[in-house]
Formats: structure tokens, sequence, C-alpha cells
């Protein structure tokens, strides 16, 4: 895996900058702004002699998989995807090696992060479609070699009840161990009693197949409202392209719907109903398909302790937040799962 600096995560060394700015042919760098949006990568906005742009120190992706993302934005933008195509280096790469890091740079694109929840209905299902022609036009890319070819069919790993109750005991373990009686340490606590409850509760809910309903596909792998820029009422740019990656068309659906409509501990149905619609306006998924496809992904929340194991294993309480607004949504979607289902499906 790539692995950046150690030095704090918002600043650059002015040796770096430089060597950056000759290897990407900036010029001078007039002006430099971290932009503190981000979650697991860190950005710049750069005013240079050269013009304003993007730039993105990647720290949690392997350096052929980048590449190989980054390789398809042009294709992607040829057929009207809104992307912003990386720059390359003078010699042709689209990432940069300097000062123990990996860095891209792209051409800044105007606009603003707008939360699900704060879209007009208009454009929910414009963003529903977007999604649809995205995973089309990744398609294309395949079937022209710039990824590897889709297997014929696809598993998951569902996590049993039985291991997601120990992984709940080992993550309560470590909140007595590691904990200092905050308040953030008490919820979690009492979240992970919670938790072992729910699941013995609803383990007779959990999926049955190993094989999710529907085709599969390229998908983009992470659509939430920090990935998407809006400019005058439109979707300007789709970022964020380090997870691109082989997966079931229903669980980019379905996901995006959540990240994106599932606010403030409840999801917004009419907005979730909306954005399958403009997303089968383009990919005609079967209702079926995405039915399951929820389904698989409450259960995956269900059975899921990333936020506390990034807490309590590795030190990183960046998504200590996250962690209380997805308990919040998990209690309120398990109360009502035939009633979120029933929304992917009217859509």
């Amino acid at each position: 895996m790539i692995d950046a600096t150690v030095a704090p995560r918002s600043d650059i060394a002015d040796s770096a900058l430089a060597e950056l700015s000759e290897v990407f042919a900036l010029g001078d760098v007039q002006e430099r702004c971290y932009l503190a949006g981000g979650l697991m990568n860190a950005n710049w906005r750069l005013d240079t002699l050269a013009g304003q742009f993007a730039l993105k120190r990647v720290t949690d992706v392997s350096m052929g998989r980048l590449q190989r993302n980054l390789g398809v934005l042009d294709a992607l933008g040829a057929e009207g995807v809104p992307v912003a195509a990386p720059v390359p280096t003078v010699s042709g790469s689209l990432v940069a090696q300097v000062g123990g890091g990996a860095w891209c740079l792209f051409p800044w694109v105007a606009g603003a992060h707008v939360r699900g929840v704060d879209l007009t209905l208009s454009q929910v299902r414009a963003l529903g479609a977007h999604l649809g022609r995205l995973h089309a036009s990744l398609g294309r890319a395949c079937g022209r070699g710039l990824l590897p070819g889709v297997p014929k069919t696809i598993t998951t790993d569902d996590t049993s009840p039985e291991r997601a109750v120990e992984k709940a005991e080992r993550l309560s373990a470590a909140v007595r161990d590691k904990g200092t009686d905050s308040d953030f340490d008490q919820a979690a606590a009492t979240a992970l009693d919670h938790r072992r409850a729910l699941v013995l509760k609803y383990a007779d809910h959990r999926p049955r197949s190993v094989t999710p309903e529907g085709d599969h596909g390229w998908t983009h792998g992470d659509l939430q409202h920090r990935n998407l820029l809006w400019e005058s009422g439109e979707l300007a740019a789709i970022l964020d392209w380090d997870r691109i990656a082989v997966r079931p068309y229903a669980e980019e659906v379905v996901r995006t719907a959540q990240v994106q409509f599932g606010v403030g501990g409840v999801f917004d149905l009419g907005r979730v109903s909306a954005f399958v619609e403009g997303y089968r306006s383009v990919v005609p998924l079967e209702p079926s398909a995405l039915v399951d496809g929820a389904r698989r992904l409450w259960w995956k929340r269900m059975t899921d302790f990333w936020q506390l194991e990034f807490h309590y294993d590795r030190g990183d309480f960046s998504f200590d937040e996250l962690f209380t607004a997805d308990e919040a949504l998990l209690h309120w979607w398990t109360a009502r799962l035939d009633q979120v289902e029933d929304a992917f499906a009217a859509g």
C-alpha cells in the first residue's frame, strides 16, 4: 500500500512542494490551501503560474490500482461523464512519488459539495441517471481494455452472526482497556451491547445466498457528497476514483442512496425512490435486485464496526462522528426494513 509521509495531514514540506511544482511543470506556487473536508486522503487547492489545480496525496490505495483507475478518466470524460481528468507529470505519469508520498493533480473544478438531502428531487433523479451512465461508461472502458474483464459471477462474503458477536465482544474489551471513559467511550460501549442484541434478534433476516441478484460490473465505489461537485444546479464533477472495482450494480446504487439520503439517523425515502428512478431510466435494474442489495447493505452495516476499529485499533478518531450517525440510522432502518426496501423497489 502507498504510505504517505508521517508529517501532519495538512502539511506539505516546502521541498516536496517545490519538487511537485517541477514534476508537474506548474511554475511558482503562489498560494496553497488545505481542503479539510476529505476523510481518507489529503487535498489542497494550488494557485500557480500554470493555473489553479487540486492536489491530492493518496494514502490508502496501491500504486498499480491508482495508476489504472486514473487512466480511465480521459475515456469517461470523452463520453460526457463529469470528471476532472488527471494532469500528467512531465514524464507522462499520472502519479508522482515525492517526499515519501504518492500525489496526483487535477484541474480545479468550481462547485460545492451538497448533501443529498439538500438536493431537489429533480437533482436527485439526475444524480441517479448520472450513476447509470457512469456504470455504462465504465463497462465500455472495460470492453476497450482499459479495465480488466468482469467475471461471469461474483459472490459476497457476508459476516455470520457469530462472527459479528465476536467482533463486538473484542471491541467492548478494547473500549474497557484503551478507553478513557470519555463520552465517546461510553456511547461506544452502549452501542456494542445493543448491537450484539440486534444481531442475535435479526439473525434470520440476513442474506441467505452468497450470490447477489442483478448484473454486476465496474463501479465508482464511493459516491458520497464529498466526492461530488455541484455548480448552478448541475453536477459539475465526480471526484475520488481510488475505489473503482467490480461490484453488483445494486450494491453501488443502494450504498450511494444510503450515504446521500441516510442523514440525521433516518432515510429520506422519497429521495431514495427518486434516485433509483433516475438510475433505472438508464440501467433497467430489476426491483428485486435493489431489494436484495438493500438487505445486503443493511446486514453489512449491522455486522461492521470499521469506525470503532479505526478508533481503538489504530488510534484514529477521524470517523467517530460517522459511527454515531451510522448507529442511529441502523436502528431506524432495522425498525423499518420493509419500508426501506419498498422505497428501493418503488424507484
